[in-house]
């Protein structure tokens, strides 16, 4: 199930709005945006209408049909998985209005321009039912003036709701009410996105471009100024505005090849007039681009553009931008970057980089000018755009995928010090952040970031968040941490459950996190003791990415063998603590959750998934077998799967047979979620484990869940002796398989050794089927199977080539 699934409509959180349910929506336009806004409807469990206007040659619906078609092979994937596009009915404006008479909510999402906007919305207006919420995707229009030949009705149930692209992967959602939109549907859309669609929801006001695009566009374009200025390539100024300062590794220029050009320039003439009343003015070359429609990816060339090199190889080209030739985008070195590479912390790199000599490196200067033009247009727009700076830093969070907004930015560098040095060059400072100092402020956020400064009263205010929105950080502020290490923490989370929070390098797996965790779990445990349920989760990108890998290598290469065997029996035992603590044991996994990380959470009591799932046992990509349990517990749920069928677990049932060839699959061939509904599918999760699409509620989710186990009288289950093993004709049926897959050349020799390997574990090796074996006796399968595979040569090879790349070798 989906957390706050519209399989239950959702209802905003105010009683006066619970009437008010999203069942089905429509959405008007099937172009780049509109089908990928109807796809995540779909993603979400609604029926959707996506129309589009009417074929001038064959099917009249074809436009429509079209986009869908293109959804399903989209890349990135818009569906969660590709059965989803069957939500999706598809039509035209011409034949197909009549469909919109039970929709509760129609999004507008044609081109960006005021009359077609206006006039389509005259047209479908009589099609729409009374009580319809009716809504624009403009990027920046005026969304007041979009709605002005709506009749008075709708315009109390129309408001702006911009998704960013794509908007499966983007969280943001900018809300836009006008004077008339009514609280209640605004307040019922604001939930549904959050809830519903897993959006970060800033509510902004109806001013050109919003928040977002306001502030990241405009500083696109300063990027682009002081390019020129400075003299400085396409590929610096990426380096300089990359993962550097917190913002997107795509930089500023590959992030305009993404979104393309002709979108930017769109965003950009919205702009509001400057002071002496002067549109803003593109420069030339960003003009003969757009007359060449060099426009980005979708055109396959812009700012950077790939060709064939004499030998078949890619070769990434850059523009020139003083000639507009191509040539071969270099490595830009600048020595303030290579100091702060070696930060991890954002604050810390921002000092080193703000501390450069802006006389002798370029890229210093680079920094200062362009984050101090940030920070005082940041500062001037604030009336005009929001209620308050956080507003603007979760929008810039959320939307452009900084690391931090602006306003934190500025006091991670600091607010006084860096006024002082603006003024002391003779750099304009904005009236806004005068007002903050001469009040004996020195800080936009204050209290752990929980407060933040308000314009208009001179004080500080609650930072407002929705009921559920937490981080573990959060809850370490409030209510502490119980012990850590440098790989894990157990947090309290309050309410009796405790958080384990993965925290070491890419949260790979090591000894301190299994020693950590085990202890924790223990029965006889402090921890046990003093809590009622468990979450383990986290803050971070992803889940885990697994085992370390480079600490295995290294073993394998000094022949410590006996230490590999001990650390595999470790391991081993820290998933037989989560899965047989006494306390239920919640994981809620998100991002990438490979290897020992996806073996976590096979062993939990329950899984609070985010939608945003990538989970696999991927071992065999490196020429080894899951060794913590991961085939164990496949197996497992093979033969339970075939039990509930049969109500026994015959051995040789068709039922086990074809449960067994789909988890060999998913583990021979180190299937990779993409998202929580594959996983699901492939075995990962659970019927009864939620999917929490909001990953800002995930940890309170988790949460939830946990101590909803807990308080129905949780009964931690016993380790199993009488498991009836598959045995040795589905062993023998897989090694066929796997012997065709090699004789058609569709795998090597040593992907032969290790799917047999796994075939092995899974069957529970060659005994007859139907013998009764322990968990324990799996978990030896396992262990010997990865300690053999340990020792081959193109096993070594495979995980040094990984280590190296980041990429798997077929040897």
């Amino acid at each position: 199930m989906i957390a706050g699934s519209v399989l239950e409509p959702a209802a905003a959180s105010s009683p006066r709005t619970r009437s008010i349910l999203i069942r089905k929506a429509a959405v008007l336009g099937a172009g780049t945006m509109g089908s990928r806004i109807a796809a995540h409807l779909a993603n979400a469990g609604l029926p959707v209408v996506l129309l589009d206007i009417a074929a001038k040659e064959g099917p009249r619906g074809a436009i429509a049909a079209q986009a869908l078609e293109a959804l399903k092979k989209a890349k990135p994937a818009a569906f969660y998985e590709a059965a989803l596009a069957g939500r999706v009915a598809t039509g035209n404006f011409e034949d197909d209005l009549h469909r919109l008479k039970d929709c509760d909510w129609v999004i507008e999402a044609v081109s960006e321009n005021l009359e077609i906007k206006q006039a389509l919305l005259e047209k479908v207006t009589p099609h729409l039912k009374h009580e319809v919420i009716l809504t624009t995707n403009t990027s920046g229009l005026p969304v007041g003036s979009i709605a002005a030949k709506l009749p008075e009705r709708l315009r109390h149930r129309w408001f702006g709701t911009h998704f960013f692209n794509p908007p499966r992967y983007m969280r943001l959602v900018e809300i836009i009410a006008t004077h008339k939109s009514d609280p209640n549907a605004v307040a019922a859309i604001a939930h549904f996105a959050d809830q519903q669609l897993g959006k970060e929801v800033v509510f902004a006001r109806d001013t050109p471009n919003f928040i977002a695009n306001r502030i990241g566009v405009f500083i696109m374009l300063e990027a682009v100024r002081l390019m020129q200025a400075e003299d400085l390539t396409i590929e610096e100024v990426d380096a300089l505005t990359g993962s550097a300062i917190g913002w997107p590794r795509t930089g500023t220029f590959r992030l305009a090849d993404l979104v393309g050009l002709d979108v930017l320039v769109n965003v950009a003439q919205n702009f509001p007039l400057s002071s002496a009343g002067e549109r803003l003015t593109l420069p030339r070359f960003v003009e003969t681009m757009l007359e060449r429609r060099w426009l980005g990816d979708k055109t396959r060339q812009g700012f950077y553009k790939k060709e064939k090199d004499a030998e078949g190889n890619d070769v990434r080209l850059a523009l020139d931008w003083k000639t507009t030739e191509y040539k071969p985008a270099a490595r830009p070195k600048f020595p303030t970057l290579e100091m702060a590479a070696n930060a991890e912390r954002l604050p810390e790199r921002l000092t080193q980089l703000l501390a450069g000599d802006v006389k002798k490196d370029k890229g210093a200067r680079f920094h200062w000018r362009l984050l101090s033009a940030l920070w005082n247009y940041a500062a001037d727009c604030l009336p005009e755009i929001a209620d308050d700076v956080a507003s603007v830093d979760r929008a810039m969070r959320a939307g452009f995928n900084w690391e931090m907004g602006p306003f934190q930015l500025w006091d991670a560098a600091g607010v006084p010090q860096t006024v002082a040095r603006m003024r002391a060059v003779g750099e304009p400072v904005s009236a806004n952040v005068d007002r903050l100092l001469t009040l004996d402020a020195s800080t936009w956020y204050e209290n752990h970031g929980r407060e933040c400064f308000d314009l208009g009263t001179g004080k500080y205010k609650r930072v407002r968040e929705p009921e559920g929105i937490a981080s573990v950080a959060n809850f370490r502020a409030s209510h502490g941490v119980v012990k850590q290490n440098p790989g894990v923490s157990l947090v309290d989370l309050g309410d009796g459950v405790a958080c384990l929070e993965l925290h070491s390098k890419k949260n790979a797996i090591g000894e301190d996190i299994v020693r950590l965790v085990t202890e924790a779990l223990r029965p006889d445990g402090e921890a046990v003791r003093n809590f009622e349920a468990f979450v383990i989760s986290g803050d971070s990108d992803s889940f885990s990415v697994g085992a370390n890998l480079m600490q295995l290598l290294l073993a394998i290469q000094e022949g410590e063998w006996e230490e590999i065997d001990r650390a595999i029996q470790g391991f081993q035992r820290m998933n037989g603590a989560i899965k047989f603590c006494p306390r239920p044991v919640v994981v809620a996994p998100f991002g990438m959750c490979l290897g020992g990380g996806a073996e976590m959470a096979l062993h939990a009591a329950k899984r609070e998934a985010h939608a945003e799932l990538y989970i696999g046992l991927v071992e065999c990509g490196v020429g080894l077998v899951p060794g913590g349990g991961g085939c164990k517990e496949m197996t497992l749920n093979a033969v339970e799967a075939a039990t509930a069928v049969r109500g026994n677990a015959r051995a040789e049932s068709v039922e086990l047979m074809e449960a067994l060839r789909r988890i060999f699959e998913t583990v021979a061939m180190a299937k990779v979620s993409t998202s929580a509904v594959e996983a699901r599918r492939l075995g990962f999760l659970a019927p009864g484990d939620r999917i929490t699409m909001n990953r800002e509620r995930l940890v309170s989710d988790a949460k939830e869940s946990a101590l909803t186990k807990a308080l129905a009288g949780y009964a931690a289950p016993v380790a199993r002796d009488d498991i009836p093993a598959p045995g040795e004709n589905i062993l023998a049926s897989l090694k066929m398989g796997v012997h065709m897959m090699r004789e058609g050349e569709y795998i090597s020799d040593h992907d032969v050794k290790v799917a047999n390997w796994v075939a092995y574990v899974l069957c529970g090796g060659p005994i007859t089927p139907g013998t009764l074996v322990s968990e324990q006796y799996l978990l030896d399968l396992e262990r010997e199977a990865f300690l053999s595979l340990c020792g081959e040569k193109k096993t070594q090879e495979r995980i040094a080539h990984t280590l190296k790349t980041g990429k798997p070798l077929r040897n």
